[in-house]
């Protein structure tokens, strides 16, 4: 269910904001629905790795990965894909890592 509505928002969000969006999300989401702190990390690091490969993918197969292409190389990087790895994995420990703070929060301040 988190990893729903992280994926869902983020994708949504993704075409008309920041892409520093994505941690109030992820924290959001697994502040209000999250339940056990590796499920919220694990959540969040698996919704926005999803999210972003797909993004980048939707824009960069339709120009036959040119500029992709360039900018591997230019960061000395043999293929795309390798490039596209990068970034989600990037905005995958983001996501994990802002989720993951949204459950110890509200775990630090409600009482058990």
């Amino acid at each position: 269910m988190l990893f729903l509505i992280i994926f869902a928002l983020t994708i949504a969000s993704s075409y008309f904001l920041p892409w520093w969006t994505l941690a109030l999300i992820a924290f959001g989401a697994a502040y209000f629905i999250g339940k056990k702190p590796g499920q919220g990390f694990l959540s969040g690091f698996a919704a926005i790795f999803v999210a972003w490969s797909l993004l980048a993918l939707l824009q960069t197969l339709p120009n036959d990965n040119v500029l992709a292409d360039r900018v591997a190389r230019l960061m000395q990087l043999h293929n795309w894909v390798f490039l596209l790895l990068a970034t989600a994995l990037i905005g995958g420990l983001v996501g994990g890592m802002s989720a993951l703070s949204g459950l110890l929060i509200r775990k630090a301040f409600t009482r058990t």
